[in-house]
C-alpha cells in the first residue's frame, strides 16, 4: 500500500514551531483590539460567484488559482483565496452596516490558492488582516497602514519598506486604462502570453509581472499617478501627510498595483529586507466600490492582508516565548494518586504540568522531565506525602528545596 502524505502545498505544524504561531496569534488579538477591531470568522468555502464578482473574473486568482468544486446539489463552491470579499458578504448578509457602522474587523485563518509552493507561501496558507468600512477619510488609510507597519515592528521585524501608490478610482481610471492599453499594444511582442491577455482585461496587472521582458517594456508605460482626478490627488496627498504625522516612512512606487480588481485610490505593500526574493509580508488598500458591487450599500472600505508564514520565518530568528513546564514525579506508584491531584491543582492555577503515569522509577522520570525541558520537577515521596510538603528541583541549577504544599503556589509565582 502506498504511503499517504499531505497534499502538495500543505504542511503540518507542531512543536516547537507551533509555539511561534501561538505567540503571533496572541499578539494579533492583543494589538488590534487596541484599535477597536472586532474579530470575525467567516466560512472556509463560499459560493464561487462571490470571488468572481468581488475579486474580478479576469484576475490571476480567479482564472488560475482558485480551488473550485461542485457540491452534491451541483452548486459551485470555492475554498476562499482571500477574505475581504467574505467579510463584506458577512456584513451585508447580517445587516451589520445598519447596526454597527462604522465597522472594524480583524481575522485570522487559512486561505487556499493553487499556485507554485515557495518559501513562506503554500497552497493552504495562513493570513491575518483588518477591514474598515464606512470611513472614506484619508486619515483612516494612514491609520490602517500604521497598524500594519507598527505591528510588524512590535513582533520584532525591523528591516521594513512601505511602498505606496494610488490606483485611481472609477472616475479617472478608465481614461488612463485606455492610454495604458495603447502603450501595451505598442509593446505587445515584448510581453509574455499572460500579459498579452491582460491588455484587454486588466492592463494594470502587467506592472506586477516579474518576466524580464514585461518589466522592461512596462517602464515606458504611462503612470496612473500622472492621470489621477482631483479627488484622488487630494486624497493621496492627505494620506501621505497623515503618515508623516504618525512618523511612518514610505517609498512612492508609481508602478505598485494590487492583484485584485476591487482596489481604488490608496494601495500599499510592506516588504522585508530579510527574506530575499519572496519578501512581501503584507499588502492592501482601499476598495470603495466592492461593497456596492456585492449588493451592499454604497460604502467605502479599506484593509490589508498579511502572510503569516513569512512572518513566522522572521520569528525563527527571534526568541519567541516557550511555555515553562512543571513535571510532577513520584517515588513509588502508591503515590501516583497524590501526583495526579497535585498536577490538577497546579493546572487550575494556570501552570502547564506533565505527569508520567507509567510508574517508572525516579531516574527515568527525571530523564523525561529533561526531554520536556521542564523548569521544575516536583517530587512526591513518603516523607513529603506524610508531612504535606513537596520537593522542588530546579532543573537548570539542580538545586532542590522542600516547600509546604500550602505555600507552593506563592513560591511558584515568585520563582516560576
Amino acid at each position: 500500500m502506498s504511503e499517504i502524505k499531505a497534499p502538495k502545498g500543505t504542511r503540518d505544524i507542531f512543536a516547537p514551531e507551533v509555539h511561534k504561531w501561538q505567540y503571533l496569534e496572541a499578539a494579533i488579538h492583543a494589538y488590534y483590539r487596541k484599535f477597536l477591531y472586532q474579530e470575525i470568522r467567516t466560512p472556509i468555502f463560499e459560493h464561487s460567484e462571490l470571488f468572481s464578482r468581488g475579486i474580478g473574473s479576469e484576475t490571476e486568482v480567479v482564472q488560475k488559482e482558485m480551488y473550485t468544486f461542485r457540491d452534491k446539489a451541483d452548486r459551485s463552491l470555492t475554498l476562499r483565496p482571500e477574505n475581504t470579499a467574505s467579510v463584506v458578504r458577512a456584513a451585508i448578509e447580517n445587516n451589520l452596516f445598519e447596526i454597527m457602522a462604522p465597522l472594524r474587523f480583524y481575522y485570522i485563518g487559512p486561505m487556499f490558492r493553487y499556485d507554485k509552493p515557495q518559501k513562506g507561501r503554500y497552497r493552504q496558507f495562513q493570513q491575518f488582516g483588518i477591514e474598515v468600512f464606512a470611513d472614506d477619510s484619508p486619515q483612516v488609510d494612514a491609520e490602517v497602514i500604521f497598524a500594519a507597519v507598527d505591528f510588524l515592528k512590535k513582533v520584532g521585524i525591523v528591516q521594513l519598506q512601505l511602498d505606496l501608490n494610488s490606483v485611481g478610482c472609477p472616475q479617472c481610471r478608465p481614461a488612463y486604462l485606455q492610454l495604458l492599453r495603447q502603450a501595451a499594444h505598442a509593446e505587445e511582442k515584448r510581453l509574455c502570453p499572460d500579459c498579452q491577455r491582460k491588455i484587454a482585461g486588466n492592463p494594470l496587472r502587467i506592472f506586477d509581472c516579474k518576466q524580464p521582458g514585461c518589466a522592461d517594456a512596462s517602464r515606458a508605460f504611462p503612470l496612473i499617478g500622472d492621470h489621477l482626478c482631483g479627488e484622488c490627488r487630494d486624497h493621496f496627498a492627505a494620506v501621505r501627510e497623515a503618515l508623516s504625522w504618525m512618523n511612518v516612512p514610505f517609498h512612492l512606487e508609481p508602478r505598485l498595483v494590487r492583484g485584485l480588481d476591487y482596489y481604488t485610490k490608496t494601495a500599499f505593500e510592506v516588504t522585508s529586507g530579510q527574506l530575499g526574493a519572496q519578501n512581501a509580508l503584507l499588502g492592501g488598500g482601499r476598495y470603495n466600490s466592492l461593497i456596492r458591487e456585492l449588493g451592499g450599500p454604497d460604502m467605502a472600505g479599506i484593509g490589508f492582508a498579511a502572510g503569516m508564514e513569512r512572518i513566522i520565518l522572521h520569528l525563527e530568528r527571534l526568541a519567541a516565548p516557550q511555555p515553562r513546564i512543571l513535571f510532577v514525579a513520584y517515588q513509588d506508584p502508591q503515590w501516583l494518586a497524590h501526583a495526579v491531584q497535585l498536577a490538577q491543582a497546579l493546572r487550575e492555577e494556570g501552570y502547564p504540568v506533565a505527569v508520567d503515569y507509567q510508574g517508572r522509577n525516579l531516574k527515568k522520570q527525571f530523564k523525561k522531565a529533561d526531554r520536556l525541558a521542564a523548569a521544575f520537577t516536583l517530587v512526591l515521596a513518603e516523607d513529603e506525602v506524610r508531612s504535606g510538603t513537596v520537593s522542588v528541583k530546579d532543573m537548570a541549577s539542580q538545586e532542590q528545596s522542600k516547600i509546604p504544599l500550602k505555600d507552593l503556589n506563592a513560591w511558584l509565582k515568585k520563582n516560576y
